[in-house]
């Protein structure tokens, strides 16, 4: 008996997990047409967070389709940023596309492949982008751990530098027209909310 009410919590707690932590869908065609909005800045002075220096580099704001959400704990920049966000906007936010495309994120890299492209390279490389969230606050942190796949988020906060005392520094890219090492976005994130 013992066993047969365990198998059942085990079963009931693994449905919950699944649908609390399941895709959503939209349908057919873009839930995020337009892409980020950024403005360079040069008059800002910097902030120290956690141990680090950081220093924001433009405004940034950003309404996009969730790809994937990848948490880290044990690398260095997990004092930083505990989640990143493999964002779309675009073409990259309309499920036709995405049905055509394997994503997947690690390493602090989002990854997609295909067997037959269904839009351009260069248009997937210019709507979408992988993002170290730095959340400004603890609700900003406990938000962030429960975005889901496929959800459509608001964020606004800045790009920035982090650097620490030791000489580690992490700079985020400028812009969306770049791919591989030295491509995301480093995000201090004032502000989220899924849609």
């Amino acid at each position: 008996m013992g066993k047969r009410l365990f198998a059942a919590a085990l079963a009931v707690l693994g449905i919950v997990f699944w649908w609390t932590h399941r895709p959503v869908t939209h349908g057919p065609g873009p839930v995020a047409p337009h892409p980020p909005q950024q403005i360079e800045i040069h008059d800002i002075q910097g902030f120290s967070h956690k141990e680090y220096q950081i220093t924001p580099l433009a405004q940034f704001e950003a309404k996009a389709r969730v790809l994937g959400s990848k948490r880290y704990r044990w690398d260095r920049e997990a004092q930083l940023s505990p989640v990143d966000l493999a964002l779309g906007w675009g073409a990259m936010s309309d499920e036709r596309v995405l049905n055509e495309l394997s994503i997947s994120q690690s390493g602090r890299f989002f990854f997609w492949w295909c067997d037959e492209m269904p839009i351009p390279e260069e248009t997937i490389v210019r709507s979408s982008a992988n993002m170290h969230i730095i959340p400004a606050t603890p609700q900003i942190a406990k938000r962030l751990k429960k975005v889901r796949r496929g959800q459509v988020l608001r964020i606004k906060g800045y790009l920035v530098k982090a650097e620490a005392p030791d000489g580690w520094y992490w700079v985020s890219s400028l812009t969306r027209k770049d791919s591989g090492a030295g491509a995301c976005e480093v995000v201090w994130v004032e502000d989220l909310h899924i849609l």
